[in-house]
């Protein structure tokens, strides 16, 4: 189907990154201590093979997953396609689609923060940012879509849904 409007965020929040760096040197100490250097690391070190493990995981591969996590929201012909990539996507058609607005939300406390998340009010694919697009499905659930731009999310679903 043709595509009409697409958003790609990224979780790019410094405190994210911080945290991020904060576990991933622990692991490359512990690595390099114990590894490198051949000194035990912590009062009950782990086996050299657990540390290639979580040196591999930690070190390497958090820092890769959390660079590539992207939040894509496509508005098409025939609905919206959210993608969490690489975890998750979910296509929503414009005949399930009872109503939309756009809104300024809590993350933390209406859905318990930022990811793909379950709250109070539904489902809720963001990463970054208070607003987004609450859609409202027929069947009654809801569904919020984090947007660094919610106002023409929303125009863009009002265009390929052909309303005036």
């Amino acid at each position: 189907m043709k595509l009409i409007y697409r958003e790609v965020q990224q979780f790019r929040q410094i405190w994210i990154w911080l945290l991020m760096v904060l576990v991933a040197g622990i692991s490359w100490y512990g690595f390099l201590q114990q590894i490198v250097f051949g000194n035990p690391f912590g009062n009950r070190p782990a086996p050299d093979v657990a540390m290639w493990i979580i040196w591999i995981a930690f070190g390497f591969g958090l820092p890769l997953f959390i660079y590539s996590v992207k939040l894509i929201v496509e508005v098409r012909e025939n609905g919206i396609l959210i993608r969490f990539f690489p975890l998750h996507s979910r296509f929503i058609s414009f005949d399930n689609l009872d109503n939309y607005e756009v809104r300024k939300y809590h993350p933390i406390r209406e859905y318990g923060g930022w990811g793909i998340r379950w709250g109070s009010k539904g489902w809720a694919y963001n990463v970054s940012g208070n607003k987004g697009v609450q859609l409202e499905l027929t069947n009654g659930k809801r569904i919020m879509i984090g947007s660094q731009n919610p106002e023409k999310l929303a125009e863009m679903i009002r265009k390929a849904k052909g309303e005036s």
